[in-house]
This record gives structure tokens, sequence and C-alpha cells, in this order.
């Protein structure tokens, strides 16, 4: 069925131009998708049209290719056809050009009203030489995939190769949140490809508001300034690209706007490895350790850790169009990175009925670079109602309190061989000594902690005993690790962005440790700053 005699529908805009629009099944799920094919077959050379319109399958177009003195190209998702048996002319370019909008400097043109994406190649001489005509679809129906992060009012980046899909569910993101939310939400469209070529938006992105950008290289500045002077709730920019645009993003978002973009790259590694982009998931920097602090930790002397919050508080990887993994914490997913722990997102897929499933979840131990236990010993072993316990370079004093405080069924022994569990520290277990060798091979469970802190120990207890934690657990848990840090190396130490009140409990902590505590950055990125008198 040729694009230009299907069905109208009506647009969020009643005023716009009307747009050619036909229901899809992909993937069981119905969308609706607007393409405006017939406003680019009218900018083609008349010859070329009619070979284009002769082929089958046109609703399925993805760029027509015009190179001067080469047959003309179509290309589909599955075949790349040759139109007519002659090449393209010069006066070929010239009938397109004349037809499009103006050419930017990033030689990228459109059609006013539609989505359509013009790309110009040029001579040495600056002449026009080949065209890249790129059909542009509004889709409708394409973010219930993932729209409980929509709706979460948190900042996330999506990452996905080019044609995969991130423009097209820009859009939809920016009607979602404009039309259905009434949030003010501005779009910063540097090549016009968010909301169409012209003065007046495509209604893809519903009422949100359409900032350009006169050059690319002046896109950070239009970011601020849509901040400054429009006071948006939100703000949705395509291509994240640049130092001085990964400075503007974090700007933004400190200012506690929610920011809806996307950038290079397919995975966060890649992404964290960016040393131009890699401020975007919280940056990352070289710290030398003493060498008692690399030989507790069990690291060499010079390790990574994450610089700062991270500007996207979730980062969504477009494996395939209906396919999507999740990272829903960035900090966290970047500190087990930096600890050679491989990520695990939550992965989503639509299947054949088009309902959204999750085949991989994305809750992992969050303490499982902190707390493990030896898995095929903790599953081959039941703990008796009183628990033995044998620390192994464990303080013995804290473990006692931790006993004491926590109520569990336990006690201290000082003889390994009587013991039902072992907690030991993650230095003594990497190099793994007879002893604990020994302990293995008789099937007692053995729970390691990173440091030899309360907060440690009692997460293994907790742990041991099934006992539930939560964000106040493992703040405090971060909080006396800086602590240890600051006291030791005398550096002031930032934690991670908490509530208000599991501030106040780290503030707490701090005080008992005569050292001096402040709450800096704003809301949702306010943490505390922890220094020496």
């Amino acid at each position: 069925m040729r694009a230009d005699k299907a069905n109208k529908i009506s647009t969020p805009n009643p005023d716009a131009t009307e747009d050619i629009a036909r229901d899809k099944l992909v993937s069981g799920q119905r969308l609706q998708i607007t393409d405006n094919l017939a406003q680019l077959l009218d900018v083609l050379p008349p010859m070329i049209r009619k070979c284009l319109e002769e082929q089958p399958n046109l609703e399925d177009l993805l760029e027509i290719v015009l190179d001067l003195g080469r047959q003309a190209e179509a290309r589909f998702p599955d075949r790349v056809v040759d139109l007519c048996d002659i090449g393209v002319t010069a006066d070929d370019l010239d009938y397109v050009v004349n037809r499009v909008g103006q050419f930017g400097k990033d030689n990228r043109a459109g059609i006013e009203r539609t989505l359509h994406r013009i790309s110009a190649i040029r001579n040495r001489q600056g002449r026009i030489v080949g065209l890249t005509c790129r059909i542009g679809r509004a889709v409708y129906g394409t973010i219930d995939i993932i729209r409980d992060v929509v709706e979460s009012g948190k900042s996330f980046l999506l990452l996905g190769r080019p044609g995969v899909g991130k423009t097209t569910k820009l859009r939809e993101v920016a009607r979602i949140l404009s039309d259905e939310f009434k949030k003010r939400v501005v779009v910063v469209d540097t090549s016009n490809e968010i909301a169409g070529d012209g003065d007046i938006p495509h209604p893809a992105i519903g009422d949100a508001r359409r900032m350009q950008v006169a050059a690319p290289e002046l896109q950070h500045a239009v970011m601020i300034e849509a901040v400054e002077n429009h006071m948006p709730e939100v703000i949705v920019i395509d291509e994240i690209g640049t130092e001085a645009e990964a400075f503007a993003a974090r700007t933004i978002a400190e200012r506690g706007v929610m920011l809806v973009a996307t950038a290079h790259g397919n995975s966060l590694e890649n992404l964290l490895m960016n040393p131009t982009l890699s401020d975007l998931v919280g940056g990352i920097q070289a710290v030398t350790l003493s060498d008692e602090e690399a030989r507790r930790r069990g690291t060499q002397k010079t390790v990574l850790e994450r610089k700062a919050p991270p500007t996207f508080s979730t980062v969504i990887e477009i494996v395939e169009m209906d396919k999507l993994a999740i990272h829903h914490d960035v900090a966290k997913t970047v500190d087990r990175l930096l600890r050679g722990i491989p990520p695990r997102p939550e992965i989503r897929v639509r299947n054949v009925e088009g309902l959204v499933e999750v085949v991989q979840s994305g809750e992992t131990a969050e303490r499982e670079e902190e707390v493990t236990a030896a898995p095929a010993v903790r599953e081959a072993a039941k703990l008796p109602s009183v628990v033995r316990i044998f620390p192994y370079g464990v303080s013995r004093s804290r473990l006692e309190r931790a006993i004491r405080e926590l109520r569990v069924p336990a006690y201290i022994t000082k003889d390994f061989g009587e013991a039902d569990a072992v907690i030991v520290l993650k230095a003594h277990y990497r190099k793994e000594p007879q002893k604990l060798q020994e302990i293995a091979d008789r099937n007692i469970p053995i729970f390691t902690v990173k440091s030899n802190t309360y907060i440690q120990i009692t997460t293994a207890l907790r742990e041991m005993f099934r006992l539930p934690s939560s964000d106040e657990d493992a703040a405090l848990r971060e909080a006396e690790e800086a602590i240890e840090r600051v006291m030791e190396f005398g550096e002031p130490q930032e934690l991670m962005p908490q509530t208000s009140y599991i501030r106040r409990l780290q503030h707490q902590l701090i005080q008992q440790y005569e050292l001096n505590s402040e709450s800096i950055g704003v809301e949702p990125y306010r943490r505390v700053r922890i220094s020496k008198p």
C-alpha cells in the first residue's frame, strides 16, 4: 500500500500540516507511525521519485542516497535498491537542495513541519556532490517499556548505535512529560532532528517548547540559556558529545532540572572509559593508597575511584529497538565497575505478544563486593541455633559489640576447629592461607568483610542471620569508611547523595569521631562532606 494513500489520523496539533500516518504491528504491539513520506517524495527529481514509487513496502524506507555520477539508492531494513539506470546529475542535486531548508554548519537541512533529515557531502570547493535523505518518523507507543523510568522524575541517559531509535524515544518522552504530566519541557534541538525543520515544531513533541541552535558548537550555551531564561522542569537534548556539553549537563542537573539525553557509546562501560564524557556518570580518578590501606583493601597502591555523583541517575542501553539494558543506580554500578565487578543491568524485552518482559533482574546483592559468603559452602551448611563465630583478622571487640547490639544468637570462639561460621577480612581471604583452606574443606560458611569496621561487621552478621538491611545501613557503612580515610590521610571525603534523614544520621556518626561535617550540593544531589577540624 502506498504511504500517501494510507488513512490519516488526528495529531496533537490540529493546525499542523497533515501527517501521513498508519498503524503497524511491531513485535505484537500496535504502534502509530507518522512519517510525512509524501513531503519527502515531493522534493525528489521526478524520474527518481517515479522509480522509487515502484518499490514495494515503501513505508519501510529508511533513506535515499544521491551521489553525483552514481545511481540513486533506496535503503530498506533488509535490502538496498538501485533506482533508475542513469547516474545522479548535478541538476538532480540542485533540484533537491532548492526544495529543502537551508543547510546549517553541520551540513544538515530539513523539510518544514516534517522530521526528515537531508545531509550533504561537499567537495573541496564546498559544492554539494552527495545527499543522504533520511526518513524521519514519529512513532507513538514506544516508551511504555521504560515508562516507569520516565515517570520517576530522575534524569536518564540513552545509549545506542545510530538508527536504533534513540531520537524517536526522546520525542515521545518530551510529549508524554509535557502533555500527560503537564511539565515545563524544553527541547534543545541542535540539528532540528527532534522537532523537525522550520519555526513551528513537529506535533510529535506535544506541548514541549523547542529551542534551536545556530551552530553545533553553541549547543552547551543554549542548554544553559534554556535553564536560565525559560524555567524548565525538564530539558531534552540529543547527542551530548563534547566536554562543554557534559559540563552544561552537570550544571543543569545540579539545579534540580530533570535531564533526558542521548550520548555516544553503546554501553555504560564505554562511556566510563571515554575521557570526554565520563563525567556524565561520575568520572574516574586515580587514587594512591598507603601501603597499609592497600593491604587492608587487598588491592594495588593506585586504584580508580568515582570522582563525583553522576549527572544521570539512570542509564539505558538500547541494545535493539525492543531490547533495553537499564542501570537503575548509575553511582553503584560505576563503583562496582571500578572494583572489577561486571555490571548486571535489568534487561527488558518486548515479547511476541507485545508485552514488556524482564528477562534479567537488575537486582544484585547491594553488598556483593563488601560481604560475601562462599555460595557453595553457605548452601551446604546449616547454622545451629547458637552460632560459634571465629573472627579471622577481624576486631573481636567490634564483633562482640555487633553481636550484642543486633541481639543475634552467637558468641566468639578462639578455636576455629569449633567454629560454625567464620568472618574474615577480605585481604586475608584473597591470600587463601592454609588455615582458611582447612575451614573451607570442613564445609564451614565463610563471610568476608571489606574493612575492619563496626558497620562492615554488622553487615556480615545481618547476612549470616538473614536479617533485613536498609539504606541506612549502607549509608552509615559508607560514612564509617570515609571517616577512616579522613583520619588516616587527612583529605576531605564526600559521601553519596542521601535524604535529609540519612544525612542527619551520618552527621551524628561523624561527630562521634570529632570530625567536621557539612551538607553540600542541592537536591537530589545533596551530600555530606567530611574533613578534619
